[in-house]
């Protein structure tokens, strides 16, 4: 898979792609990330991105034309224009990053990582021209219900999600599946431990959810009074299932009920 990431700050990336799971990914070949300056598509001696709102009102939003055109020379064609609008080719997206966008969550990182490319689009200032939201990004998307200086941190975010998802990312490939968010469980609405992963057949009322990961523990079992579930050292499997999906409802009730809602 290949990400390209267009910014204004390109040395924003060379930290964080050069650790853990990422570094691994891009030296195995698994994915591809190319950043783009997006500087180099400004035709002023002052490479100049953005520009005053019209309407009047605070900051700076950066310009339509350097966006259409880093993207165009990403994906080698045209990207159209009013009279004439262009499909994406398959299994490509363009994505903004944006505090207005749709919210990122965990079935859009699947949903990624079964395409060949994604373009993503770090907005700064104020805020993008619209049009770019409108007619060059396949689809505006937010990390959060909160704003940040930029999308170049949203974008490092995506990259990551996405990537970990892609088979061989991971040394376990079972790490992605049993985490949190990583699929849905039935709540049973009779039943004793609350969870499990198929309807109950007792006509009891079941809600699909998702759930938070459950609570992990290590050595020492006891850590300044502080002891590990007797469960957990017991040694009985069945138990053990049985006592993580309580518990992940447990958490996922305290921490984010707003999942169980959905």
């Amino acid at each position: 898979m290949r990400f390209d990431l267009i910014t204004i700050f390109p040395e924003f990336f060379a930290g964080p792609l050069e650790h853990g799971i990422l570094r691994r990914a891009r030296e195995t070949g698994l994915v591809e990330v190319h950043v783009q300056d997006l500087r180099v598509f400004t035709q002023d001696r002052h490479r100049t991105v953005d520009d005053r709102p019209f309407g009047g009102g605070e900051g700076m939003v950066l310009k339509p034309e350097p966006l259409f055109e880093a993207a165009e020379a990403i994906l080698g064609h045209n990207l159209g224009r009013a009279e004439q609008p262009v499909v994406l080719a398959p299994k490509t997206a363009i994505v903004l990053m944006s505090a207005a966008g749709k919210l990122f969550r965990q079935e859009t990182a699947r949903r990624y990582a079964q395409i060949d490319r994604l373009v993503l689009l770090c907005g700064r200032y104020e805020g993008v021209d619209e049009r770019v939201a409108d007619h060059l990004a396949t689809e505006e998307i937010s990390v959060g219900d909160f704003v940040l200086s930029g999308g170049e941190l949203p974008a490092m975010l995506v990259v990551d999600a996405v990537t970990r998802l892609i088979p061989g990312a991971l040394g376990n490939e079972a790490s992605s599946k049993n985490e949190s968010f990583s699929e849905m469980w039935h709540f049973e609405g009779r039943a004793k431990g609350g969870v499990s992963r198929a309807p109950a057949g007792d006509g009891s009322r079941i809600e699909a959810c998702t759930l938070l990961d459950f609570p992990h523990y290590t050595r020492p079992a006891d850590f300044r009074g502080w002891e590990v579930p007797e469960v957990l050292i017991g040694g009985n499997h069945a138990e053990v299932a049985n006592w993580r999906r309580a518990a992940a409802l447990e958490k996922t009730q305290r921490n984010r009920p707003d999942l169980l809602l959905r």
